[in-house]
């Protein structure tokens, strides 16, 4: 796998050569992954169809707004 880093980050992480990227970033991918087949596993016997679910975010994102 190849990431494009920007130059901006690249020159922030330059400063800490300590630090193995290679293996933070194996860490936050496994961490997302984990977090993706949980949410796979409770959405297993869900019954929604995606209509359903954008129109919930919807309504979710309208209240937050107002509640600003």
């Amino acid at each position: 796998m190849t990431l494009a880093i920007p130059e901006d980050l690249r020159n922030r992480m330059a400063k800490h050569k300590n630090v193995k990227w290679s293996e933070v970033v194996r860490e936050a991918l496994r961490a997302h992954t984990s977090k993706l087949e949980r949410m796979d596993q409770l959405l297993a016997n869900s019954e929604l169809e995606e209509a359903d679910v954008e129109r919930i975010g919807k309504a979710v994102k309208k209240g937050i707004a107002q509640n600003k």
